[in-house]
């Protein structure tokens, strides 16, 4: 991966902490492995600008932030287009910082991350995780910043995490009013623009990159691919609630886990299995409110959680298979058939 090379991701759904995160089988032991957390803070660096010396302090802070800087100012703030920026990067860079409704958002991201400790406990243990399953990687660095709303996530250069910290700052953010008619903003994706969400979000272009594009277009082969990315995201954060990773309320949590087999049974009887139909799959795989044809209770992305308990069965029925041998596997029906997978019966939809 190049260092203009950047993979976005930033939208989220719920919290009511379901603190079901791993029951199948202990976490191993991961106290003796040693990993440094350097979380760089452009943010920070960047309001410290003097705005009679902008020009200086960018000199400086370029150098400081070489790669991130280069997609920061030219692909998320644009102030080095001519199309966005024809009075020049300097001048629009300071108007940038003097914007009183920049100024504000940065003092709400100051308030609530002006430290971080939890955070960095929490990235720390993920990274000796993943310095467990993935002993020939390096381990990630992470640089936050705020970008008026415009993105929440990404991974840029060899191995480097963004975080924009204006998307995690709390369910009651009044980020509809911001920008009026975004669907992005809706309430079922801001409920988790929270800063128990913040670790999880941030993990999941690091498992996009490992585990590459998807593989094919039936519901299928997303499903498989999105239960592989849940399931990676389970063996860094062991003990993370299950609807924190899944993005869900803990009562949708509960629902998901009772409705397997009616579930399963809905996409069969639907002939959703191996549809390429992108508008009859996408609220199955996709962010959204519900999963269409389910009860209400029902979240949308269900498939994704049927294709997590599809890998689930495959490496319980195969546990000599490691983890870089099930992301290299890329035959969704292969691992569907060699899962055995049969959904668990405890309710009814």
């Amino acid at each position: 991966m190049t260092n203009t090379q950047w993979r976005v991701w930033w939208i989220p759904m719920v919290f009511l902490a379901w603190t079901c995160a791993r029951t199948d089988e202990k976490a191993p032991d991961v106290s003796d492995i040693n990993v440094e957390v350097n979380i760089h803070r452009f943010e920070k660096d960047l309001f410290a600008i003097d705005t009679l010396e902008v020009a200086k302090g960018l000199e400086e802070l370029e150098k400081a932030y070489p790669e991130f800087s280069e997609i920061f100012f030219n692909e998320i703030l644009g102030s080095k287009n001519p199309q966005i920026a024809p009075e020049g990067h300097v001048a629009y860079v300071k108007g940038f910082l003097q914007h009183p409704a920049v100024r504000a958002l940065y003092d709400s991201c100051m308030l609530r991350y002006n430290t971080m400790p939890d955070i960095e406990r929490d990235f720390r243990q993920a990274f000796q995780y993943f310095k467990y399953y993935f002993p020939d990687r390096e381990a990630p660095d992470i640089t936050t910043f705020i970008s008026e709303y415009s993105i929440g996530n990404f991974i840029y250069g060899d191995n480097s995490l963004a975080v924009g910290l204006d998307f995690f700052l709390g369910a009651q953010h009044p980020y509809a009013a911001m920008n009026p008619g975004n669907s992005n903003f809706s309430a079922y994706l801001t409920r988790t623009f929270t800063r128990e969400h913040l670790v999880s979000k941030t993990l999941q272009p690091l498992i996009e990159d490992i585990l590459g594009p998807p593989y094919g277009n039936r519901m299928l082969d997303v499903m498989v691919y999105n239960g592989k990315k849940l399931y990676l995201l389970d063996l860094l954060l062991p003990y993370t609630p299950d609807s924190i990773k899944w993005e869900v309320t803990g009562a949708q949590a509960q629902w998901l886990q009772k409705n397997q087999m009616e579930m399963w049974a809905f996409f069969l009887s639907e002939n959703l299995l191996y549809s390429s139909n992108w508008s009859q799959i996408r609220k199955y795989v996709e962010y959204s409110p519900s999963s269409p044809g389910m009860p209400p209770e029902a979240p949308g992305r269900t498939a994704n959680f049927m294709g997590l308990q599809i890998v689930k069965a495959y490496m319980k029925l195969h546990p000599e298979t490691n983890i870089e041998q099930l992301i290299a596997m890329r035959d969704a029906q292969e691992l569907l058939t060699k899962s055995r997978f049969k959904p668990e019966r405890r309710s009814r939809l």
